[in-house]
């Protein structure tokens, strides 16, 4: 049986994430993902880039940005510790506009 498209090459953006068909393989297995959030205070790309800038693993490995920094790049935080940075400033905006 072949892999879903999410989890081969063919899905993912090489800038990080998925593209859109890894986007239509993963909800055809159930998942409801979404395209990302470059910019703004929302709060989904606030609640992301607090997840991901907590996550274990290198940014770099043989010298190359691993899957998770372009992914966070892709969200707009150039590394782990600006992408908390940001979750934190986006959620501080957010709470001060309720």
């Amino acid at each position: 049986m072949k892999t879903p498209a999410y989890a081969r090459k063919e899905g993912q953006n090489p800038k990080g994430g998925l593209n859109a068909k890894g986007r239509a393989a993963a909800k055809a297995a159930g998942m409801n993902l979404k395209p990302p959030v470059k910019s703004g205070d929302n709060p989904r790309r606030a609640s992301f880039l607090a997840r991901m800038g907590g996550n274990p693993g290198p940014e770099y490995k043989d010298g190359e940005p691993t899957r998770l920094l372009l992914s966070l790049r892709a969200w707009g935080a150039s590394s782990k510790a600006e992408a908390k940075e940001k979750a934190r400033k986006i959620s501080a905006r957010n709470k001060g506009k309720r």
